[in-house]
């Protein structure tokens, strides 16, 4: 099931027509380069947009309007693929041919999500002071609040220390120490710019005629002047030189040891698919060598998985664990690692991570934002694979394939948060 594709007014539509589901799914996704001059201004300007239009003034005024349209969910999402920055508008509408006098609610619905982009709420040619200063106040709450949840206070540590030359270390929420130079005014003028030249890519999947939804965005979607630039691509392959071991002591109870590793293997690649299928049988799922080794067996950890972001061509490995237990968990850690290098992979793991992983990928064709997710996986990385050759490729991978991506991995940084000793 793949989604049709159209070019209008230098935005990309990707469009499915469906039966399937009783409710339409928009998604309107921007990309940048994450780039420390402009992280913090991007991650601001869609809760910023969402608080009003020069038609609907404030959140009340949107929200009565969402509830005209028979109860539409809205929300905005900012976050990052590989070295990309991507600010997310939602849109979850009822398919009107279940509701007798409802018209032209998909229509409605685009040219809300279209007033919302385009026709900001502005006071004295920049955006409402308001907005921006209570928005302001809310980012700087949520970086602050990354130390309360130690895991991910770990992890964002974790890549800090490993990709600290790297535009990756960049949080998609942005740094604290720029919002006291962001005012209304200069973050309106960079808007402008934003949206005139970051590429665009607008998901709809439902029941609607085609033809007639592509005359409403090409109606509606008109940004005047605007021009694409090109971005530059996620720095994958970066050399490790040395295992980096970096030890912080802050007041915790439980230890948090996370590992990040180089796979040299990207999306764009050949063997992802490999890479894929060796993350599963490493840590991605509970039947994986480190659940099973880690945490079952030895009893060290109370989680213990690994991750991999497919655009940057990282893996992480995250587990919590006794303090005195660091160099025990390290040790069977790395042994898993080394098994997967040497081709220690049960018909077990191996079947039973096939069929996982598959199941998982055929899940999406029941979730709209899950299959548009998909699609722009695709768009990110110009790398145009269906999930019926993902699937395909999944079952034609073999373990010496796995074992060939293993022989590429390596230890980049070792990270581990522990118990401050002297709490005086």
């Amino acid at each position: 099931m793949r989604l049709s594709t159209s070019q209008i007014n230098n935005i990309t539509v990707h469009y499915l027509q469906t039966n399937k589901f009783k409710t339409n799914t928009i998604v309107l996704n921007i990309v940048q380069e994450l780039t420390e001059e402009d992280v913090t201004k991007i991650s601001l300007i869609p809760n910023i947009l969402k608080r009003g239009t020069a038609h609907l003034l404030s959140n009340q005024m949107i929200q009565e309007k969402l509830d005209q349209l028979y109860g539409a969910l809205f929300h905005v999402n900012v976050f990052k693929r590989g070295e990309k920055q991507i600010v997310q508008f939602n849109l979850e509408v009822a398919n009107e041919k279940f509701i007798k006098e409802a018209i032209n609610i998909l229509a409605q619905s685009l040219h809300l999500l279209s007033d919302l982009l385009t026709n900001p709420y502005t006071v004295d040619e920049g955006f409402n002071p308001d907005f921006v200063q209570s928005e302001k106040q809310l980012l700087a709450n949520r970086i602050n609040s990354i130390l309360d949840d130690k895991i991910q206070y770990a992890e964002m540590k974790m890549i800090d220390h490993m990709c600290k030359e790297e535009r990756y270390h960049l949080l998609p929420d942005g740094k604290i120490e720029d919002l006291d130079h962001i005012t209304a005014k200069n973050l309106y003028d960079f808007y402008q710019s934003w949206v005139k030249t970051s590429p665009i890519d607008l998901f709809i999947v439902g029941d609607f005629n085609s033809e007639e939804l592509l005359l409403e965005i090409q109606r509606l979607f008109h940004i005047n002047h605007r021009k694409v630039k090109s971005l530059s691509p996620t720095q994958v392959h970066v050399p490790v030189n040395q295992e980096k071991v970096i030890v912080e002591e802050l007041d915790v109870k439980q230890g948090k040891l996370n590992i990040g590793l180089r796979t040299f293997t990207s999306i764009q690649d050949d063997d992802y698919v490999a890479l894929l299928l060796y993350n599963g049988i490493l840590g991605g799922f509970s039947h994986s060598k480190l659940f099973v080794n880690v945490r079952e067996k030895a009893s060290l950890a109370y989680y213990a998985v690994s991750r991999l972001d497919s655009h940057k061509g990282i893996m992480t490995i995250q587990s919590g664990i006794e303090i005195e237990n660091y160099d025990k968990a390290v040790q069977i850690i790395k042994e898993q690692l080394k098994l997967m290098k040497d081709g220690q992979i049960s018909n077990q793991e191996f079947e039973q991570t096939k069929a996982v992983l598959s199941n998982q990928l055929r899940e999406m064709l029941d979730r709209p934002r899950k299959l548009i997710d998909f699609e722009y996986h695709s768009v990110l990385s110009q790398k145009n694979r269906s999930l019926d050759q993902i699937l395909k490729e999944i079952e034609r991978t073999t373990i010496d394939e796995i074992t060939q991506v293993a022989q590429k991995i390596k230890i980049d940084t070792i990270y581990f948060l522990k118990d401050r000793k002297d709490r005086s």
